[in-house]
């Protein structure tokens, strides 16, 4: 009987064949079959064990077939969860129908998980899928954990409108698609981040190279949708940490990596930055140029609206600069500590960064501590003028309803003051 189903069946399905309860269960853990079609009768595990075995590992269909006619063990069968109950001998036609049933509502299944766990826009796995399946990865096979951000991609939406910002939405998880392998994963995490695993990769070069092509290519068809005078400083920015050199737990890599965005996004934009590294190749170029070359390379390029985002060692040096300077100056300068409400989100803590940033001024400079904590310096200003600037904190906060529930704490202190 084992060989004539095998026969019948392989005409239509690949078809993985045991000859004990036993070896099935080792079969099963190989093979992940769509379908088990099991005698109920077999020496050493009948099929209501086999059964009750593959409940503990898998929702996967289960077909009864059986010379017992017997209404009680039908019921049995259907009661520990058979999809269906076949009585031998079988008819060929009617056998291939009702398993050709229960296959339609599997792969119906299948695709309704995967369309569960695709980005509809980008097509790309949407959050949660990716940083499940992600941290999967990242816990057996070495690589490189990217996280990718459109750099002034608010702008695209202000200026030219929320269907041409979809274009490039789309564009880049095209390019994204495009410079990944098919053994590497890529996702968007929402809004203008996106997340990829390159397995096996630890060379810099090779991502520096990726994030070069990435930024040219964008640009370019960038200038295709709203034309070649566009001038907005459009491009994305990349941060890295390698594994397992950076950790195997996904959510420290996860927040190396997003810091060292964070610092690619405050050193100029456009390019990439690895946690953990010097970054000595500036400081290269520098020697034995001119005092104006030298000014360029430590100016900082695409200067757009809006308060200076800096990491935290960026931002004690311009502390303790500040700190350095005359009373005077030192009462016009004020320190704040904003703190979101402990649970909120990483998308939530982004928002609020970016409100933080487009409510200050250029000469202003903001530090994110956590997720849910940001320091600002307020240059030369008065006491009474840094309340109206909570104040515009404030109310711009209270203008994003989808956000604006998750509450924040101010305090405000002078550097000039004990």
């Amino acid at each position: 009987m084992l060989h004539v189903m095998t026969r019948l069946l392989s005409k239509q399905y690949a078809i993985v064949s045991a000859s004990s309860g036993a070896e099935a269960l080792d079969l099963f853990d190989l093979e992940r079959p769509d379908l088990v079609l099991s005698d109920l009768r077999m020496p050493g595990m009948d099929g209501y064990e086999l059964r009750c075995h593959l409940r503990k590992k898998s929702d996967v269909p289960f077909i009864f077939m059986t010379a017992d006619e017997s209404d009680e063990s039908e019921r049995k069968g259907l009661d520990i969860g058979a999809a269906d109950y076949i009585r031998k001998p079988a008819n060929a036609d009617v056998l291939l129908r009702r398993i050709g049933n229960i296959m339609q509502n599997v792969e119906k299944i299948h695709g309704l998980k995967e369309a569960a766990s695709i980005d509809g826009m980008t097509q790309l796995l949407n959050k949660e899928t990716a940083q499940r399946e992600i941290a999967k990865l990242c816990r057996r096979v070495p690589g490189a954990l990217l996280m990718i951000d459109l750099d002034s991609f608010k702008l695209v939406n202000d200026i030219y409108g929320h269907d041409i910002g979809d274009r490039i939405l789309i564009r880049l998880s095209e390019l994204i698609k495009g410079m990944i392998r098919s053994t590497d994963l890529a996702g968007r995490l929402g809004g203008d981040e996106f997340i990829a695993y390159l397995q096996h990769v630890r060379d810099e070069s090779i991502i520096r190279e990726k994030t070069q092509y990435l930024n040219e290519e964008l640009l370019r068809s960038a200038k295709e949708y709203m034309g070649e005078n566009m001038d907005i400083p459009l491009g994305a920015s990349g941060g890295v940490v390698f594994v397992p050199a950076g950790g195997t737990d996904f959510l420290e890599l996860y927040k190396k990596a997003d810091q060292a965005l964070y610092k690619a996004k405050s050193e100029g934009k456009h390019g990439v930055v690895f946690h953990g590294a010097t970054h000595p190749t500036d400081a290269a170029e520098a020697k034995g140029k001119s005092a104006s070359h030298v000014r360029q390379i430590l100016g900082e390029r695409n200067i757009e609206k809006g308060a200076l985002l800096l990491d935290f060692d960026r931002f004690r040096a311009v502390y303790r600069f500040l700190s350095r300077q005359n009373a005077e100056l030192l009462k016009r300068t004020l320190f704040l500590q904003l703190t979101l409400q402990e649970d909120a989100s990483q998308e939530t803590a982004e928002q609020f960064r970016d409100m933080l940033q487009h409510s200050l001024r250029r000469t202003d400079c903001i530090m994110q501590n956590s997720i849910n904590q940001f320091f600002v310096l307020l240059m030369d200003i008065e006491k009474e003028h840094g309340e109206i600037v909570k104040q515009r904190i404030h109310d711009r906060w209270a203008n994003l309803p989808e956000f604006s529930h998750c509450g924040y704490a101010c305090e405000m202190e002078c550097i000039g003051e004990p």
